[in-house]
């Protein structure tokens, strides 16, 4: 009787753990044994390449202030930008449009998708000087719809507007309120598009391997998808929620009426 006693107790010891708690390995971040170490960042791939429908800030000054202001007149191409208030602000800028083309006063269309700013910046200086437009001409650009999405188990999905141009995917998720405890740090998904392709990648923030991926800086319109973990999808159904209440249950009553007799 003490044999059967003991043997049910340790089933019910064992139902009541494997179905309360989860591998606390697979929500830590990085090698639970890092130590100190360097990486060195791949800083060329942290200038962004102009997609279409990316909306650019050119500025133009040079020494002649009245002949630099025609340039700088925003065209009428004009965008709504999610803030991160969750409103809509308007915007203008010089929108590249589907064929890859800006628009500028003076110098006409000037390709810009699948090239960097810099590039960008240098043939409109060139123009410039070319034509005899302006003396010592300055160019500035930026991206005026520059953002990255979040979404899946974090604590606040967001589409985030990023004005430095610049951002981590660790930044990412801190300015969303991190992971949740049911999302998989082993398998964080990033979509991203390059020259209309869109393609997929998957990063493990369980190995401190992304310090050194090509993914740890993230570039305009980025997707980042966490997926759920196997508890919280367990935890969707309500008949499996209460799967491990019932066994409990049932070991219990089986403990009781051995025990009486």
């Amino acid at each position: 009787m003490n044999i059967k006693l003991s043997f049910l107790f340790f089933i019910f010891c064992i139902t009541l753990f494997f179905s309360s708690c989860g591998t606390s390995k697979n929500a830590i971040y990085f090698n639970e044994n890092i130590n100190d170490r360097s990486y060195l960042s791949n800083l060329e791939t942290l200038e962004p390449i102009i997609q279409t429908n990316d909306l650019l800030s050119i500025t133009i000054s040079s020494i002649n202030l009245e002949a630099a202001e025609m340039f700088n007149q925003q065209n009428d191409a004009a965008a709504k930008m999610a803030n991160n208030s969750g409103g809509l602000s308007s915007v203008s800028g010089y929108l590249v449009g589907q064929d890859g083309y800006i628009r500028i006063p003076l110098l006409g269309s000037i390709k810009a998708v699948n090239r960097t700013k810099k590039e960008v910046r240098e043939e409109i200086t060139s123009m410039l000087l070319d034509k005899k437009l302006l003396i010592e001409p300055i160019v500035d650009i930026r991206y005026l719809n520059y953002k990255v999405s979040i979404l899946g188990e974090v604590k606040d999905p967001s589409v985030l507007t990023i004005p430095n141009e610049r951002i981590s995917l660790l930044e990412a998720l801190g300015q969303v309120g991190d992971i949740t405890i049911y999302g998989r740090r082993d398998n964080v998904t990033l979509i991203r598009e390059v020259d209309g392709v869109k393609r997929i990648h998957v990063i493990d923030l369980n190995s401190d391997e992304i310090f050194q991926s090509q993914f740890y800086y993230l570039q305009s319109n980025d997707i980042i998808y966490v997926q759920p973990n196997k508890s919280k999808i367990m935890g969707a159904s309500e008949f499996k929620q209460w799967i491990p209440v019932i066994l409990s249950a049932i070991s219990l009553a089986v403990v009781t009426v051995v025990t009486l007799r």
